[in-house]
């Protein structure tokens, strides 16, 4: 038996660590660790409700807008108030646009180069600048990756050593390579679109309780479609078939990183049908839909560094750090559905959508597994979580063209509210890394508790009162690892899920030695 930490996990949103006991070539056992204290919710205690749609807006700067979003459901859950129709609408269409950028991100930026060999683009005989720049900047920094007190430059280097790490085939090497050079001008234009209605990113400055500030006039509205139209020629001339080719150039990662049970919160309501979700709502474990009872969500913390009572509902959590307590190796906390652990995120949003019967979703899916020659199971894995978001990249181009076909630029972008003296109310969202809660109090007009549950503190959780792993803990379990002093597989898998940290931990006081090269 052997113990590798891999601290820290590099191209990821934060800090996480990852312990992993490997014994005849395979992963045993895992630990995820967020190494770092949360305090947001402390922060927000006392101040006006209100303050809370930037304030948390600030525990990412990748997907605020899923954090405003949920703030403004809990404010209006609490105000008792309906945001308009022209408000639901563009709050679609900035978190949409927010959806795009990150998948985008997370595909090109943060795990590509874990597959992409940039020596290919030493052989590179076109002409397209760019690429003979790129070409360039490889020779130079890959005659460094063999001398001493010569650290070659990221994000492609340092490089993994091994055969068949990397794409074999040079064509598909170079359009990937390509396409990541292309992808960073499209993210870019995802954050523009975004600003259109959120008048800045990160942090949108038109959300507020009652729908957004931002009036939808013909000339944005315009100039959001001529941009959305860019966008998704590039998803789906480029994205798309860039993440299935890597699918068929590596299928045992369609066998590797698996989980079975899956929540989804639900996103995207319809014009005037607040209640009716473009993504829909629910839980799985095994094949079947239940209906989704929040009443059932608790966050266990026996393994966390808190020290306040476990098995809380969300609504009456407290943050109280707890950094020597004893047996806790995480500063996340191990939010459970009926005391069973599940995956969020787009697998889960996809599954959930197909197994519901949506007849879009069940297409682009099929049609995906098609060109894969795959199965519906065989997406339950670290490669079937690249291609659902693909997949759903592709349906939310899609339905943000009818969205903008829905605004109404003479009616009014948002509803009146008063803020009451006491109150009580949940937020529900999906962010880009899935299911997203904020539960608040207000008292005396002012915020009384605030809790936040994010993403990342679902799949990337500890174990929990009953030592039960996490998802992403028992998705690592059984993982080859070919080269203890290269364990590539294990990061391929954690970067699968795209864990925000930054989401689900904040403020260090204390600095450990890193005792494995961060990969």
């Amino acid at each position: 038996m052997a113990r590798i930490v891999i601290d820290p996990i590099t191209r990821i949103e934060g800090h996480l660590s990852v312990e992993i006991d490997t014994e005849g070539g395979a992963v045993r056992g895992a630990h995820v660790r967020g190494d770092m204290f949360r305090g947001f919710e402390n922060i927000l205690k006392g101040r006006n409700p209100v303050d809370a749609v930037q304030i948390t807006q600030r525990i990412c700067g990748v997907c605020p807008a899923s954090h405003g979003i949920a703030s403004c459901r809990a404010l209006e859950s609490a105000f008792n108030v309906e945001p308009s129709g022209n408000g639901l609408l563009i709050r679609n269409l900035i978190l949409a646009s927010n959806f795009l950028q990150s998948h985008l991100l997370h595909f090109y930026v943060l795990a590509a180069p874990d597959y992409i060999d940039i020596a290919a683009i030493l052989t590179y005989q076109g002409t397209d600048e760019t690429l003979l720049r790129l070409k360039a900047w490889a020779a130079h920094e890959l005659a460094k990756e063999n001398k001493p007190h010569h650290q070659p430059a990221a994000p492609f280097f340092p490089r993994y050593s091994g055969e068949g790490i990397y794409l074999q085939d040079h064509d598909t090497n170079i359009t990937h390579i390509a396409h990541y050079v292309k992808a960073l001008d499209i993210r870019m234009k995802a954050h523009r679109m975004l600003t259109l209605f959120g008048g800045r990113m990160p942090h949108i400055m038109s959300y507020v309780p009652g729908g957004v500030t931002t009036r939808p006039t013909t000339e944005i509205i315009k100039e959001f479609s001529q941009t959305l139209d860019e966008i998704e020629q590039f998803v789906t001339t480029c994205y798309v078939p860039d993440v299935l080719a890597l699918a068929k150039s590596f299928p045992q990662y369609l066998q590797m990183g698996a989980f079975n049970g899956f929540l989804a919160y639900g996103e995207f309501p319809r014009y005037n049908a607040p209640a009716e979700l473009y993504f829909p709502r629910g839980v799985m474990t095994g094949g079947s839909i239940e209906t989704l009872d929040t009443e059932k969500i608790t966050e266990q913390v026996r393994f966390s560094r808190y020290g306040s009572a476990s098995g809380l509902h969300p609504s009456l959590g407290k943050t109280e750090p707890q950094p020597e307590k004893g047996d806790a190796y995480s500063w996340i906390k191990s939010p459970r559905y009926r005391n069973k652990p599940l995956e969020v995120g787009p697998l889960a949003r996809l599954l959930i959508g197909y197994a519901s019967g949506r007849q879009d979703i069940r297409a682009e899916t099929d049609k995906a597994l098609a060109r894969l020659s795959a199965s519906l199971p065989s997406l339950r894995s670290a490669m079937g979580r690249y291609v659902a978001r693909a997949i759903e990249c592709t349906l939310l181009c899609r339905a943000m063209h009818a969205w903008l076909d829905e605004l109404r630029p003479d009616e009014p972008p948002r509803s009146t509210y008063s803020i009451p003296e006491t109150g009580r109310g949940a937020g529900l969202a999906e962010a880009a890394r899935g299911a997203l809660g904020h539960w608040i109090s207000v008292a005396g007009g002012r915020l009384d508790n605030y809790q936040c549950v994010v993403p990342t503190t679902w799949f990337a959780s500890p174990m929990d009162d009953n030592g039960t792993h996490g998802p992403m803990e028992q998705a690592l379990v059984g993982t080859p690892v070919r080269d203890e002093a290269n364990p590539i597989e294990v990061v391929r898998v954690v970067r699968s899920f795209d864990p925000c940290i930054a989401c689900a931990v904040h403020c260090t006081g204390t600095k450990k030695p890193v005792t494995m090269a961060g990969i």
